[in-house]
């Protein structure tokens, strides 16, 4: 949050403020035909399936201000829209921006997060098409929504699994998951201390994939490259077991996953030894990850296995089989979805 040079929202009215955040955005792609500045956004897709997500973001539910810098925060509250499209292996095209401001943010904050939304806009060639902004008494609310497209005939749902399909995963799991136990942890510490600083050497990988996650373009432009269209698909956000079990509840089928080849990486596996926690729970649990996890036919076995960064992990079977864990020893236990559940006490 910025101390020294304050501008404070109030000088510029809400026009004004739209109009500074918004002036040098430039729309890049051809189906954005008039973008931020109008009363709406003019879109254009001929002949292809449009995809709309959104999401809202609360301060002190899914965001602490102590730990997370306003460029990140703009950055991810980007990203995990972008994830959705990808998820659905469409292609992110448009992105309103909708934010409730209280008193304490001047205008240098919102331009830091603006900055981090540009970033991520940039990096994935998506518009910034319009939005809102409104006071707000109980700290920050982010909306966003992102608009994107794909091929009549490439849209991935959740339902498709089927008996015998290989579940697959991008990415490693588990790492956003620790990287905020350690943010949580040090926030503890330094609670009210203004002169220690916190110690994350080694553990850069865990804060970067829980502060930064990249949503994953390469994973989709590789399943086309390689002809593969995934029977399922959906990002992680609530953790692996969550995800896994709405593909096969609404696809009509059980599954079986390998505990040893669940993808973890060491910095993940060394803060849960030294956090007492259960390596794979934080895995299978720890959600926000935003890697895909999709379902491909068992043909289609030996092309996934060389795609760089995607780990087979298990498979579906038939739905009176259930949900299972393999453990390392080879037990089965029912998988349970204690993934993060924004709506419970």
């Amino acid at each position: 949050m910025h101390e020294g040079n304050r501008t404070e929202i109030s000088t510029l009215g809400e026009f004004g403020l739209i109009k500074h955040l918004t002036q040098d955005i430039k729309p890049v792609n051809p189906e954005t035909k008039y973008g931020v500045g109008d009363d709406a956004a003019v879109l254009e897709f001929p002949n292809q399936q449009v995809l709309v997500t959104t999401d809202l973001l609360m301060e002190g539910v899914h965001f602490d201000l102590v730990y997370t810098p306003l460029k990140h925060l703009g950055y991810k509250s980007a990203m995990v829209n972008l994830s959705d499209i990808y998820a659905m292996n469409g292609i992110p095209k448009q992105i309103t921006i909708s934010l409730a401001v209280s008193k304490r943010f001047c205008i240098e904050d919102l331009e830091d997060f603006y900055n981090g939304v540009k970033l991520a806009c940039q990096l994935h060639n998506v518009d910034i098409v319009g939005g809102d902004t409104t006071s707000s008494v109980t700290g920050l609310a982010i909306s966003i929504t992102c608009i994107g497209v794909a091929d009549k005939d490439k849209v991935v749902y959740r339902n498709g699994a089927k008996d015998t399909d290989i579940i697959c995963v991008s990415g490693d799991l588990g790492a956003a998951y620790m990287g905020l136990q350690l943010m949580e942890r040090e926030k503890a510490v330094f609670q009210g201390e203004k002169e220690v600083q916190p110690d994350f050497a080694g553990k850069e990988y865990l804060l970067e994939r829980f502060l930064k996650p990249e949503a994953r373009r390469d994973i989709v432009e590789a399943l086309a490259a390689a002809g593969i269209k995934p029977t399922a698909m959906m990002d992680i956000s609530d953790g692996l077991s969550s995800e896994l079990m709405h593909i096969c509840s609404q696809s009509n089928t059980g599954c079986r996953v390998y505990e040893e080849r669940i993808p973890i990486d060491y910095q993940t596996a060394v803060m849960a030894e030294e956090f007492n926690m259960n390596l794979s729970t934080c895995a299978l649990n720890g959600g926000e990850d935003y890697e895909l996890l999709f379902t491909v036919p068992l043909t289609a076995h030996d092309k996934v296995s060389e795609m760089k960064d995607v780990k087979v992990i298990g498979y579906i079977t038939k739905p009176e089989l259930g949900c299972a864990l393999i453990t390392r020893d080879g037990n089965e236990l029912e998988l349970k979805a204690q993934g993060w559940n924004p709506l419970k006490e």
